[in-house]
């Protein structure tokens, strides 16, 4: 029997609360950047790891670091004056009974694939990649060859998850989405890939305060900057009307001073070229989004090993449970999950896993009968815990 605790809250669902903040740091901001080399490295190595092993082997890709660059930057044009630099860290086992694979190279090579299909305007002149991820102790390696067919936890640590997204969740997620999408690219080729959007909504009214670091050489005057700013909000506030009936407000690059020419201007679409650096861990959780008014861990998972690294694989199972039961009951409006592991205990049994259920008015009374649906989604999940890791591997969920 699982240790499964199932609570109902009375308390206002997030949306029925006078005022709510979410962001989305989007593919090209120098945090969401470096999540997103990391993870990929820690794909392609589990892959090599099964073509060569037969198995994920140890590894925790997840100490990356972007350092700024500098560049000049013109209206149509520009050039950089100082590379940014990629710094790629963490333990990857790199040979089984005298059967070695090229980790560096695998990580370099991801890393570069990374930057190809997520950056424009990044390339090696103006990149510079550091590889330290070195091998990692030998027991390591050992306990993920003798693992069992449910692996044992590595650390004694908590992940949490919640569904369904909010109004406002959505509208920031899909909104750096859309402007980051290849069909919006072709449309407006000026917009980087360095977007933040910050969301607000106070009761009936949602703000989005968006970043956008625009590329210089799709922009040719002060005049044309300040026209594709204009189109840009338009285009913005056309696609929330999918997402919201509430009175919606985009403003873009607000630190802009159009007066001075003080605008956010870029040579490659990304503020890590003029000195801002990215670090694993400091930007979206693994839904993609940040919500402080959400349970939210501060868990690094990008680059973390997906077999056993409970912090990583605990956050993706409690979002799954969690939109699994509102999925599943509609007399459930939410659901939040919280799972706890014991270091060296198999992580289908977890100390503790926790459910907190908002139930409708007509589900009002219907604790009893919900536990136990509840229970069985859990329980099922728990049951199929390696299944996390095929997805995360197959990249068919996204972890930043």
């Amino acid at each position: 029997m699982r240790n499964i605790t199932i609570e109902h809250l009375n308390v206002p669902l997030v949306e029925e609360k006078p005022f709510e903040h979410v962001e989305r740091k989007g593919i090209g901001h120098p945090d969401t950047l470096i999540d997103g080399i990391m993870e990929h490295i820690s794909r392609e190595l589990c892959k090599q790891y099964l073509n060569t092993y037969g198995k994920i082997m140890h590894h925790n890709v997840d100490k990356g670091l972007v350092v700024g660059g500098g560049t000049e930057v013109n209206f149509g044009g520009g050039k950089f004056t100082k590379p940014i630099d990629i710094i790629l860290c963490g333990r990857a086992c790199n040979e089984v009974n005298g059967k070695k694979i090229d980790t560096l190279g695998i990580a370099e090579e991801a890393a570069r694939k990374y930057l190809k299909e997520n950056m424009r305007f990044l390339d090696t002149e103006n990149t510079l990649l550091s590889t330290r991820i070195s091998p990692g102790s030998q027991d390591l390696v050992d306990v993920f060859l003798r693992g069992p067919k449910i692996p044992f936890a590595n650390d004694t640590s908590f992940g949490v998850g919640f569904a369904p997204l909010s109004e406002t969740e959505r509208l920031v997620y899909e909104t750096e989405q859309m402007l980051n999408s290849k069909d919006y690219k072709k449309k407006q080729p000026a917009v980087g890939e360095d977007i933040k959007v910050m969301g607000l909504r106070s009761d009936g009214h949602i703000t989005l305060t968006v970043a956008i670091a625009f590329v210089s050489k799709f922009v040719s005057s002060l005049e044309e900057y300040v026209k594709i700013k204009e189109q840009v909000t338009t285009d913005v506030l056309a696609y929330a009307k999918k997402f919201t009936e509430r009175q919606v407000t985009a403003q873009i690059n607000t630190g802009d001073d159009v007066t001075k020419g003080s605008i956010y201007l870029t040579l490659s679409g990304t503020s890590a070229e003029m000195g801002d650096d990215g670090e694993v861990g400091r930007g979206n959780r693994v839904n993609g989004l940040i919500t402080p008014g959400r349970p939210m861990t501060l868990e690094a998972a990008c680059g973390k090993n997906p077999v056993n690294h409970v912090g990583k694989i605990y956050s993706v199972l409690a979002s799954e449970i969690a939109e699994d039961i509102v999925g599943l009951y509609p007399d459930i409006e939410a659901c939040n999950v919280s799972l706890l592991s014991a270091i060296g205990k198999p992580i289908d049994q977890p100390q503790s896993a926790g459910v907190q259920l908002y139930l409708s008015d007509s589900g009002q009374g219907k604790l009893p009968e919900m536990e136990g649906k509840v229970r069985g989604v859990v329980d099922e999940w728990l049951a199929n815990v390696t299944k996390i890791t095929d997805l995360i591997v197959k990249g068919e969920v996204s972890v930043y």
